[in-house]
């Protein structure tokens, strides 16, 4: 009986050794990871070819790899447009897929996510502030003061969320407390601004990738980078947060130096998004839960499958976007919305109790 079980077990897992970092993964993640990168690169692909101009998806992919095409415009419409902007919905969904995952991993709550625990407000305010109040600032600083926003709030979060340590509960009441008061103060901005800049505000605070450039892909990629690799590091660090504080420290978890290491994390890949494509909502909620569905709990592979999974949805709202109404776009974090607020509901109703 205990060498079928101990063969079970082999069969189910992957156990990944690199250097000082190991993995255990279930067998399902790296089917799960191509069929996910498979839907992705599809999706791209026939998005970079809609617009007012179509381009076939076979000039799209000879394009991309640098090939002749019949049409020597594709270049342009291809690489300089429309890739750009792609490029930018799917990171941006990559890392709020990875924030929520971590959100709802140190909170130990399916229902938390950088959008709900006040993050998101506080890169939110800051960036309206610099939009609207000071509008004579290069927009270049736009994804610093986003990132120090989110990073400021997310101190004051664990801080105040401190009594001998930071308990889950306390960091999701206080988290949504900042939330609201950031949410506030960033409509006061937005009522009393100069129309012009809140024009502009607004259009970012809806959520949009349109008109991004390569100057984006390559300032928000390396946020991406450093702070994805981090988090998949530590992912083990989390498994071991499930069972709760007291177990984490039984096995020899240096419980807040990882939970803020953690934190950090969450708080940098979902500032970037913010400042990178505005306020798109609900992907920090929807991709963990649909990820988890797709291969379990354990972090080593629902990391990484949170952020592919982030990343096809963004670019799917993206598309439907540009198509349902068109000529006129939509902003992606609208269509987000339009699906996440359900589906939120549904995983309020569903873990009420």
């Amino acid at each position: 009986m205990q060498k079928t079980r101990q063969s079970q077990d082999h069969l189910q897992w992957l156990i990944l050794r690199t250097g000082f970092v190991s993995a255990r993964l279930d067998r399902r993640v790296p089917k799960i990871l191509l069929g996910l990168m498979l839907v992705t690169l599809l999706a791209m692909v026939w998005s970079v070819g809609q617009g007012e101009y179509p381009v076939p998806p076979l000039d799209v992919i000879r394009t991309v790899l640098g090939l002749p095409t019949d049409n020597p415009d594709y270049g342009f419409i291809v690489n300089t447009l429309r890739l750009p902007r792609t490029l930018v919905a799917w990171g941006v969904g990559m890392a709020l897929g990875m924030a929520g995952t971590l959100t709802q991993g140190i909170t130990r709550n399916p229902l938390a996510a950088p959008g709900i625990i006040g993050v998101n407000a506080g890169a939110t305010l800051a960036a309206v502030s610099l939009i609207v109040v000071f509008p004579w600032v290069p927009i270049a600083v736009l994804p610093l003061a986003a990132f120090m926003g989110a990073l400021a709030v997310a101190v004051l979060i664990y801080l105040l969320a401190w009594n001998g340590g930071a308990s889950p509960v306390r960091l999701i009441l206080v988290g949504v407390g900042f939330s609201l008061v950031a949410g506030a103060l960033t409509n006061l901005m937005v009522t009393f601004g100069n129309i012009y800049d809140v024009s502009q505000a607004l259009v970012w605070l809806a959520g949009s990738v349109y008109g991004r450039s390569w100057a984006q892909v390559f300032a928000f990629t390396p946020w991406l980078i450093v702070f994805g690799l981090l988090s998949l590091v530590l992912s083990r660090e989390l498994n071991a947060l499930q069972m709760g504080d007291d177990v984490a420290r039984g096995l020899g978890s240096r419980l807040e130096w990882q939970r803020g290491w953690l934190l950090l994390s969450s708080v940098a890949l979902a500032g970037a998004a913010v400042a990178t494509a505005g306020s798109i909502g609900f992907i920090g909620l929807m991709a963990p839960h649909i990820a988890r569905q797709l291969v379990g709990p354990s972090h080593e592979g629902l990391l990484p499958t949170a952020a592919l999974t982030g990343g096809m949805v963004v670019v799917v709202a993206d598309l439907m976007g540009r198509l349902l109404f068109a000529p006129i776009e939509l902003p992606c974090g609208i269509i987000t919305a339009v699906i996440g607020a359900p589906y939120f509901l549904y995983l309020l109703i569903r873990d009420r109790k």
